[in-house]
């Protein structure tokens, strides 16, 4: 058996979740609305203030599916009551970053400024040389990070660049002088 699969998940007062027909779970909560359609072998039930998932037999992909659907709801049902952030770090001289309205607008270098535009269900906010990306669906502000990180990836030597909070850059030793 699924070591998290097997898991319940409590929600919390204030969420609310359904399931619908054909596997379609639906979570509300405080910060939104989140909905997902899962994989018709799973079978997840709904009993009091706990969602169970549990699988019909132990065949390789319904093993694989186990844990992956009961994380999902998990995260789902996170996002509604909590909401998530991943903050992001700017390095460089010259390197900075601005919110215009709904847009981010990051001078990295280039002779050109990068905008991005905060996709739905997603605000980003900018402090000093740090940039916060928040909203309900994990995955979406994930996403939209690592595309702001890949605007300008930190490099090694100097460690210029845009990072997440936490990450550790391996650094580099530079050019030695001949002797």
């Amino acid at each position: 058996m699924s070591r998290i699969g097997r898991m319940p998940i409590d929600i919390p007062t204030g969420a609310t979740v359904t399931l619908n027909e054909g596997n379609s779970v639906t979570v509300q909560g405080p910060k939104g609305t989140l909905a997902k359609t899962f994989d018709s072998a799973m079978n997840i039930e709904i009993e009091g203030n706990q969602v169970t998932v549990t699988r019909p037999n132990d065949l390789k992909r319904n093993r694989s599916l186990h844990g992956l659907t009961r994380t999902l709801i998990s995260n789902m049902v996170t996002g509604v009551t909590q909401g998530y952030t991943k903050e992001l770090e700017i390095n460089g001289v010259g390197y900075r970053a601005q919110k215009q309205g709904k847009k981010l607008v990051l001078s990295l270098g280039y002779s050109h400024p990068v905008e991005m535009e905060d996709p739905d269900g997603i605000s980003t906010t900018v402090e000093g040389n740090k940039i916060i990306v928040a909203g309900i669906n994990k995955e979406h502000v994930g996403q939209f990070a690592a595309e702001i990180r890949f605007k300008r990836p930190p490099e090694p030597y100097k460690g210029k660049g845009i990072k997440y909070v936490n990450e550790v850059i391996r650094r580099k030793e530079g050019k030695t002088g001949k002797k």
